[in-house]
């Protein structure tokens, strides 16, 4: 197990290093000079020669980029310029929107994606497999804006039964929060949700087709017992790899969605960054969403570790 651990470990510091290189590489790519983006209107010689030098745009790249590295390694991600914010608080404040949005998206694409994927593999070649097909064909093929404007027009234009855009925090009203929070959870775990489908189904296909689960029919054991104890528990594997991905995804931020349902989350605070050549937010937000992917691919290696015993061997 500790060695499992190191090997893991050992990789997640130069991978994190590339990042921050590839990070702050490309943010420079951007056209236009901040520092005159941020002076305003009246681009003030004084203000936009102080904005040179707090941001250490004379220096050359290197030089900036371990100004940054520096100050990354102490915890400081710098500050928001355009916000007069840490940009650590300004995460702290949308990271508990994004995870709350991912969260119900992954339950909502688990709890239709793998009962789909398991029913389509028993029932192979039969109306119920063909139904979980094209549903998770429909999944696959509609764009998130496109069912989030329908499902604003349908639930709250003309039903009345949901909010069409905002946020409540549940600290403040904890119906309120759900109602607006269900139709961008849907709308992002129902494509999540037909890729969980086609996943299960062909590692479910892969795994009741094995030897030692036709020896556990033979044996006369209950068919549910079969599918789900030695059926999905051995075909969790690249089911686990996938949630994990798919959770990293929603967590650097569901862009389309969150401005078609004005959720402020992860998505709207860098497009924003973006636009205002706001770097620190745009470097601060992309090295903590890549740092969390990361992690959960490590968590999701640990995964595999429990559930799977040759591993462990």
């Amino acid at each position: 197990m500790l060695s499992f651990l190191l090997r893991r470990l050992a990789l997640i510091v130069p991978t994190l290093l590339f990042v921050s290189m590839l990070i702050y590489g490309l943010q420079q790519l951007l056209p236009g000079d901040p520092a005159i983006v941020l002076a305003g209107e009246d681009r003030d010689p004084d203000v936009v020669a102080y904005l040179h030098a707090k941001l250490h745009l004379d220096d050359p790249l290197p030089v900036r980029y371990l100004y940054w590295l520096g100050g990354v390694l102490q915890g400081d991600l710098g500050e928001s310029l355009r916000m007069q914010k840490p940009v650590l608080e300004l995460i702290a404040e949308k990271l508990p929107v994004t995870i709350e949005l991912a969260g119900l998206a992954i339950v909502i694409a688990l709890v239709i994606g793998i009962p789909a994927g398991i029913i389509s593999a028993v029932a192979k070649d039969s109306a119920w497999d063909y139904a979980a097909n094209a549903i998770a064909l429909w999944g696959l093929s509609t764009p998130n804006f496109w069912l989030g404007i329908m499902m604003i027009l349908l639930f709250s234009v003309s039903l009345g039964w949901l909010p069409a855009s905002g946020y409540v925090s549940p600290a403040e009203n904890l119906r309120g929060n759900l109602a607006a929070m269900i139709m961008p959870a849907f709308v992002l775990g129902n494509a999540i949700a037909a890729v969980l489908m086609r996943h299960t189904r062909s590692a479910m296909l892969q795994v009741l087709s094995s030897d030692y689960v036709r020896t556990a029919r033979a044996k006369g054991l209950d068919e549910r017992v079969v599918v789900l104890k030695h059926g999905l528990r051995n075909a969790l594997m690249p089911i686990i790899t996938l949630g994990a991905l798919q959770f990293g995804e929603l967590l650097s931020g569901a862009v389309l969605t969150e401005q078609v349902f004005t959720i402020p989350g992860f998505g709207k605070l860098i497009v924003d960054a973006v636009f205002n050549r706001d770097y620190a937010v745009v470097q601060g937000v992309v090295l903590f969403t890549a740092t969390a992917y990361i992690t959960l691919n490590l968590l999701a290696d640990f995964a595999y570790y429990y559930v799977n015993p040759r591993m462990r061997g």
